[in-house]
């Protein structure tokens, strides 16, 4: 039976897209978000990403969110899996890997405070948004050892 419920309501939902980068240590690039009232989780440190433009897919937005946000471009993005910011935008996020071993310091942050390495054991001491920390420890339990 054909059901028209199931595609507008999917399509309604917004999205976004985030990277977790690591380097080759395994540590982390983590994106300290501005501390203004119109930005999601401000002063959190966050993953470098975005929504998604109307027609954009989550792989174009996060291709076109490092670039611009930070200048980034990454060899190749790996989709992982989605988690909602139930507490934050209310977008449904799609969570990308990838690796890239410059030096934070010179990107050309354009939105947010700070991007800086940081090793996976020294996560617990940042102030992270709950579904990106479960997203980072769904990926760290997954990744070879």
């Amino acid at each position: 039976m054909h059901s028209d419920t199931t595609g507008p309501e999917e399509s309604a939902t917004a999205r976004g897209a985030v990277a977790i980068i690591a380097n080759r240590r395994g540590d982390l690039l983590m994106h300290l978000r501005d501390d203004l009232p119109n930005v999601a989780w401000p002063a959190h440190w966050s993953l470098l990403g975005g929504g998604t433009d109307d027609g954009e897919t989550s792989a174009e937005a996060i291709v076109r969110e490092l670039d611009e946000e930070a200048g980034l471009t990454v060899g190749r993005l790996e989709e992982l899996f989605e988690s909602p910011d139930v507490h934050g935008s209310g977008q449904l996020i799609t969570f990308f890997a990838a690796t890239w071993d410059g030096d934070e310091t010179r990107l050309p942050l354009s939105e947010g405070v700070k991007v800086q390495f940081f090793a996976p054991e020294r996560l617990d001491f940042l102030t992270i948004p709950p579904f990106i920390r479960d997203g980072i420890h769904r990926y760290l339990a997954a990744r070879p050892a």
